[in-house]
């Protein structure tokens, strides 16, 4: 892959695919790779409702942890 998808849905995907298979071992490290800013990357995804968690290592749906309200 020779630099990030635009669209944030393949981003994601894009995002978690390279840190579960273990490219890289960090959100910092990835981003340093294909030149992009870590927190402009947060804050993009934010916008389109993801943010990074740091235990699980992946980009999620904003809300994922908050329990499910009936």
């Amino acid at each position: 892959m020779d630099h990030l998808p635009k669209d944030p849905a393949i981003l994601v995907s894009s995002i978690n695919m390279l840190l579960r298979d273990e490219e890289f071992d960090s959100l910092e490290q990835l981003c340093f790779s294909f030149g992009r800013d870590v927190s402009e990357l947060k804050q993009y995804l934010r916008l389109h409702g993801y943010v990074y968690s740091e235990t699980q290592r992946q980009m999620r749906p904003i809300g994922y942890d908050q329990p499910a309200t009936s």
